[in-house]
């Protein structure tokens, strides 16, 4: 039951920073298409959501990187990694 527990803590830690990576996105795609899609309104003007648009990128970076570095550390730890990424071992004699 303890490991049933933890793999779903586990699983829990990546799809959070994924969905908060997908609303980011949509956050911003829904910021220029409403920008965009206001100029071919003759009466109102355009404006653009700022906030709207900042809060998706936040939310996509923010997603997008966490689920990057954690696949690149697993990765760094299994030695999958090319040999630059490789973490740096201390030479014996200095």
């Amino acid at each position: 039951m303890k490991i049933l527990i933890s793999r779903f803590i586990a699983i829990l830690l990546l799809v959070i920073p994924g969905l908060a990576a997908t609303y980011g996105f949509l956050e911003v795609k829904n910021a220029l298409f409403n920008f965009f899609s206001g100029f071919g309104n003759d009466e109102i003007t355009p404006d653009f959501e700022w906030g709207r648009f900042i809060l998706g990128s936040v939310l996509f970076m923010a997603g997008v990187g966490f689920i990057g570095g954690w696949i690149f550390f697993r990765d760094r730890k299994r030695n999958y990694l090319q040999p630059r990424f490789r973490k740096k071992r201390p030479r014996p004699g200095s």
